[in-house]
């Protein structure tokens, strides 16, 4: 099994690039990552400071492993806090966050770029988001005597830890000092393959949702247009989304304002949805507030702003659920919106919730998503009942940050 792993990190490494000419994110991966370690150990020249290491594939990892990195700065002021990233969706985006000392890219893992990042950077503890296990960093944490943690980590029995042939990636999980899983299945599943340094902590991204909600942005452009109109947000969307969507729109945008954030805003996407859209639909970067209120749906052709557009929101449709996976539902549910989604929801525990709850409504087609609005937007007092729930249920779900943080106490006693 290792072969294999090995040739699947030499093949996706070719593929970068073969594909970097043509695609701009593996031109971008290729290009962040050339003389990374150079400029990560000029930038550490000098510096006597323990240094923490938080790595993240990509930005939903990181805003799920944000208010851990925050905590832990407040906690622990004297330690320089590096974040890595896999992705060009979340190195690019956040390469300026002001909450990590050093951003940077993380190497690709093999033996040898594990040996040299280590002993660049030289970290006092090492903290992996959800779903990041690399053979051969955890391989060297564990040689180097470097506590490594795994958070708001979350399990399935397909996964390949759980098979007959899956005992290489089992060694993976066992080199964590800690695993923090999101919930008890997620716990029960390691036990069964004795994996037994670990225990539920919850999800972290309930913690960051509040967080967001709490100092959540104005936008006066969005404000002008909603006009206090009922409000229809649409997030994460792909064109498989707005396809069920459609009927939707068209049947209710002279009542119900629309504002849809697409997950890719390249301009070739953009443009065909505004084709298919029709009618009064303007982007974002094209509007103002005085024209914005004469439009009925408005498209934002930017990133960054979704977790802020939510608030606005009377109800909402999360994208992904049609192709992949599910988009953050909870960016929506923490300010109670009844929910809408496509099918591909299973391994998203907050949407199973959320689903049982009967806060969030799962659909196939353009005719189950009608009638499931409808059935909210028509029957008095239903949405305000699902608002009250939703609310009720983030907050019982928080605290995950501050229990991970009580044992990193501990653990940075032993190290220090």
């Amino acid at each position: 099994m290792k072969l294999l792993y090995d040739i699947g990190l030499t093949a996706y490494k070719s593929a970068l690039k073969l594909a970097a000419p043509f695609n701009q994110k593996a031109k971008l991966m290729l290009q962040g990552r050339e003389h990374q370690l150079e400029r990560l150990q000029e930038a550490l020249r000098g510096h006597k400071a323990p240094v923490v290491w938080f790595h993240c594939a990509s930005l939903g990892e990181f805003e799920q492993g944000r208010p851990v990195i925050e905590a832990f700065r407040e906690e622990f002021p004297a330690y320089k806090v590096l974040l890595t990233f896999f992705s060009p969706s979340g190195y690019e985006v956040r390469k300026n966050y002001t909450g990590a000392d050093y951003i940077a890219y993380l190497p690709l893992d093999s033996a040898s770029n594990a040996r040299r990042f280590l002993d660049v950077v030289q970290p006092k503890l090492a903290v992996f988001v959800k779903y990041e296990f690399w053979h051969y960093y955890l391989q060297e944490l564990q040689q180097q005597r470097v506590p490594a943690l795994s958070i708001s980590a979350i399990f399935r029995q397909e996964q390949v830890f759980f098979k007959p042939y899956g005992e290489f990636y089992r060694n993976i999980l066992r080199r964590f000092t800690h695993v923090y899983t999101q919930n008890q299945s997620s716990l029960q599943l390691l036990q069964s393959i004795h994996i037994t340094q670990a225990s539920v902590a919850g999800d972290t991204r309930f913690d960051r949702v509040l967080q967001t909600a709490a100092s959540v942005k104005q936008i006066p452009l969005v404000e002008a247009f909603v006009q206090q109109q009922p409000v229809f947000m649409i997030g994460s969307s792909w064109p498989a989304d707005i396809d069920v969507l459609l009927p939707l729109i068209q049947k209710y945008r002279a009542s119900i304002k629309f504002i849809i954030a697409p997950h890719e805003v390249q301009e070739q996407g953009i443009v065909q949805l505004m084709k298919a859209l029709g009618g009064k639909a303007v982007r974002f970067s094209k509007t103002t507030a005085a024209d914005a209120p004469q439009q009925d749906v408005l498209v934002i052709d930017n990133v960054g702003m979704l977790s802020s557009l939510y608030r606005y929101g009377t109800y909402a449709y999360v994208g992904g659920a049609f192709g992949k996976g599910l988009h953050n539902t909870l960016e929506a549910a923490v300010f109670g919106l009844p929910l809408f989604f496509g099918p591909k929801y299973e391994k998203f525990q907050e949407a199973k919730d959320l689903v049982a709850l009967q806060c969030a409504f799962p659909i196939q087609d353009a005719e189950e998503l009608l009638a499931a609005f409808e059935q909210v937007h028509l029957e008095a007092g239903a949405r305000q009942k699902i608002t009250d729930t939703e609310k009720r249920y983030v907050k019982k779900q928080a605290g995950a940050t501050k229990r991970i943080i009580a044992d990193m106490k501990s653990l940075i006693k032993e190290i220090a």
